[in-house]
């Protein structure tokens, strides 16, 4: 049976696409015959209507319901809560009830192994599990990634925007040296960019040379497009909505990247193995 890769996306600062992200890396995986789940862990629900579920708030069974179940001790079928949808890809949809179990996970044993603990039960269903995390530095991001195993980091080319790393890479290299030392950060992804601006093709050259010395700064860049504002609107991925955009190619040319990632890591496991 071949290794589920788990996969955070997360940038605590808002706005910088993740939700976008996770929908189309998840259909462009599947695109390429993989089995994968979105579970949306944003009490915004952004990724839930994306996928067409107008009003999240109106659902009853949610991340919520699998982490409050997994919290009590309760026993549930693996499949509650999780929707096929007509793109592919399989979806746990999430809503504001979040927030109220983000705020009693306070008050749980092994508070950070919530996710993991219903993570781990979904990993022979999938080859793909992609988080869509709160923009926060909480306890939710924090059990996303105890449950992971790396986190792509969507960033727009600007300076507020690039200045919220260093908090989210502390978080990071707690999480990776008390909880989760096999945890690693596949790349950090430009979204929005508009290469028609000054602004922006300079920080993605100053990324590159500095921050790009220790950590991936992926070859791929989410150009800046009203397309991906409209599939959204759709209830789309951009493939669906149209497929020979440039942002489809986009996150087509960040798929085959996020492959090769998980090629080379094989590669070393087996290298390893050997040694």
């Amino acid at each position: 049976m071949s290794k589920c890769n788990v996969i955070a996306v997360e940038n605590q600062k808002g706005g910088t696409g993740k939700s976008t992200t996770v929908l189309n890396l998840g259909v462009g995986l599947a695109r390429q015959g993989k089995r994968v789940l979105l579970i949306d862990a944003d009490p915004q629900g952004s990724l839930s209507i994306s996928l067409g579920i107008a009003r999240p708030d109106d659902y009853d069974v949610t991340l919520s319901t699998v982490l409050t179940n997994v919290m009590e001790d309760k026993s549930f079928d693996d499949d509650l809560g999780i929707i096929e949808t007509e793109e592919g890809i399989d979806l746990l949809p999430c809503n504001i009830e979040l927030s109220g179990v983000e705020a009693s996970m306070f008050n749980t044993m092994s508070r950070e192994f919530v996710m993991k603990n219903y993570v781990e039960r979904q990993k022979k269903y999938y080859d793909y599990i992609l988080i869509d995390c709160t923009p926060s530095l909480g306890i939710l991001p924090v059990n996303a990634f105890v449950a992971a195993d790396s986190i792509i980091i969507p960033s727009q080319p600007r300076i507020l925007s690039t200045k919220g790393l260093d908090l989210l890479l502390r978080s990071y290299r707690k999480v990776q040296r008390s909880i989760n030392p096999k945890l690693k950060i596949d790349g950090i992804l430009f979204t929005m960019v508009d290469f028609r601006t000054n602004n922006d093709k300079s920080i993605v050259q100053s990324m590159r040379k500095t921050v790009g010395q220790n950590i991936n700064v992926f070859k791929t860049v989410i150009p800046y497009s009203v397309r991906a504002t409209e599939s959204n609107v759709a209830c789309q991925s951009i493939f669906a909505y149209d497929k020979n955009s440039k942002i489809a190619q986009a996150y087509e040319e960040l798929t085959k990247e996020v492959l090769e990632i998980e090629s080379r890591e094989r590669y070393r496991s087996r290298n390893d193995c050997v040694r």
